[in-house]
């Protein structure tokens, strides 16, 4: 039996499980993390629900955390870990942790044009810098930057924490709100699927209206149907912003190799958005 890898996408509300063989993924699985006490205990459930007959040897998994050192304490989720601890739980041979959007940049010039969906009419030159974010529990944010000898380097970040800042007074008005219920109004505040949230709460109140809405969900179905004006404001807000920090991000990074914002959140909300709120972001970039 030819040995396999132990490939893992662990975020702050599900951990994506699949093995790899021969560079390609099999069996893939997600598992909410609320159900399990720590990565290992969750892995295990994997490699048992295939019948335990796989021989895994290796194992790489991208976390929403910064790393440093042995310990992983996630972002937005209660999971606390130790690298080695977990490579002894699972017995693999060799065990490498790296944060989610580092990963995500390391993959992005392996994508497909089928993978893809273009924003815009710029052209990315190569090489150069390549900017990744995207929305989930959290913002994820990272970068790829090209060397003099043909190799890529991708940044460790923790670019969801930045400040957000106002491009419209209906904005700025927003994040005044939102400054009376943080100390700190950070891209991931409003960028995120509890993002929207906080963004739907700031509309409804600066209109006089009740927030009815608590769920990611809820408020972008509602917004996208046309059913919710409120939520509809904030969906297309979220889309303003995202476009802001994609733009500042570009520039900071001198970003001309192309700016990739990454599923789940982002991607679901693109079939029922205006053309007009996806071109905020092009705007931007």
């Amino acid at each position: 039996m030819r040995p396999m890898s132990l490939v893992a996408d662990i975020g702050g509300t599900h951990a994506r499980f699949a093995l790899v063989k021969d560079g390609e993924a099999h069996n893939p699985t997600v598992l909410r993390c609320a159900d399990y006490d720590g990565p290992a205990t969750a892995a295990k459930a994997y490699l048992t629900s295939l019948g335990g007959e796989e021989r895994v040897v290796r194992g790489a998994f991208a976390v929403a955390s910064a790393i440093a050192g042995d310990r992983v304490d996630l972002t937005n989720s209660p999971w606390r870990f130790s690298i080695e601890t977990t490579r002894q739980a699972l017995n693999l041979e060799r065990l490498e942790v790296v944060n989610d959007f580092t990963a995500v940049a390391l993959s992005v010039r392996h994508l497909k044009p089928e993978d893809l969906v273009v924003i815009g009419d710029g052209i990315a030159q190569a090489p150069a810098p390549i900017a990744v974010l995207g929305p989930g529990t959290g913002l994820g944010v990272s970068a790829l930057v090209p060397g003099s000898s043909g190799e890529w380097t991708a940044l460790a970040t923790e670019g969801g924490h930045i400040t957000m800042a106002a491009a419209t007074d209906r904005e700025a008005r927003i994040l005044d709100w939102l400054r009376t219920r943080f100390d700190h109004v950070s891209a991931e505040r409003v960028l995120s699927g509890q993002g929207l949230v906080n963004l739907y709460q700031a509309v409804a109140a600066l209109s006089g209206h009740q927030a009815v809405f608590s769920t990611p969900d809820v408020i972008s179905q509602r917004g996208l149907d046309g059913s919710c004006a409120i939520s509809r404001e904030a969906v297309e807000t979220f889309f303003a912003m995202m476009g802001t920090v994609a733009g500042n991000l570009a520039l900071s990074l001198g970003a001309k190799g192309g700016v990739f914002i990454a599923p789940p959140c982002w991607l679901g909300l693109l079939p029922g958005i205006t053309w007009q709120a996806v071109e905020e972001i092009a705007h931007h970039l």
